[in-house]
């Protein structure tokens, strides 16, 4: 079995295909007379085959390193579980071959220290063969934030989310986005101060506020000094996911350009 050429495209690393994996690594510590990249290289494909890096991705990004070091170095317990071949005597053959790869994936995992094993989960977080617009949403309202990730990310774009203004910068800082679509009203780092640092680091990054009229009656002028020096916008609340959207284009494209995104939700008038 060979990895796809978009998987190997969005790493950073060069991967290698499963088949080379497995007449590399025949016995646990094989695979690793190489240097620290070549372990990386092993981990990376190892990581893609069992369906955990995409998911470390997002764990890194949403809380951190701490959180997605422990997803992963947690994921052998609750995979040896499902490929045991104690638990498949329908098909024996498989699960043994899986269990025996997922035995060296735990055996690459302790040769590799932390910052290495970050470093791979990193490593195609910015992939410059995902051309996808990247937006980061920052809502502190559950349900409000995973309905505007849902739909960006139906319209085509690259999301990641944050619940506040102190994850927003966290994940900022990995992600690098083009937009910031953030509520104003929020715990710990408001909008308009989330703004502010990323305006320091980035500023050439695109912002649109979004909120309603509750809570900001002594940021109004702030808010206003920040969309007419720096170009900012924003979206008061309650708005139609149409106009979401078109918002997000014009700012991000220019009134009038083309786009490739699929305008689904738009055409049956949300």
């Amino acid at each position: 079995m060979n990895f796809p050429l978009k998987s190997a495209q969005k790493s950073g690393l060069r991967l290698i295909t499963s088949n080379e994996a497995d007449v590399i690594c025949k016995q646990p510590g094989a695979c690793f007379k190489g240097g620290a990249l070549d372990q990386q290289v092993y981990l990376e494909t190892e990581l893609l085959h069992f369906g955990l890096l995409e998911k470390a991705r997002e764990i890194l990004a949403d809380l951190g390193e701490k959180a997605a070091l422990s997803y992963i170095k947690s994921s052998y317990h609750l995979l040896s579980k499902v490929y045991h071949p104690d638990l498949n005597p329908v098909n024996t053959y498989r699960a043994h071959h899986e269990m025996e790869r997922l035995n060296r994936l735990s055996d690459a995992i302790s040769r590799l220290n932390d910052a290495e094993i970050i470093e791979v989960i990193q490593s195609g977080m910015l992939s410059a063969a995902d051309d996808r617009r990247r937006i980061l949403v920052v809502e502190d309202e559950p349900d409000l934030l995973e309905l505007y990730r849902g739909v960006l990310e139906a319209e085509g774009y690259r999301v990641m989310a944050a619940a506040n203004g102190e994850e927003g910068l966290a994940v900022f800082g990995l992600f690098h986005p083009e937009l910031v679509f953030t509520d104003v009203i929020m715990p710990k780092t408001n909008g308009i101060e989330m703004a502010q640092i990323i305006r320091r680091e980035k500023p050439d990054t695109k912002i649109i506020f979004i909120t309603g009229l509750l809570g900001v009656e002594g940021l109004r002028h702030i808010i206003s000094d920040e969309l007419s020096r720096y170009g900012y916008r924003m979206l008061p609340k309650p708005f139609k996911i149409s106009r979401m959207l078109d918002e997000i284009e014009e700012y991000l494209m220019g009134s009038g350009s083309e786009t490739q995104f699929v305008k689904g939700l738009r055409s049956v008038g949300m």
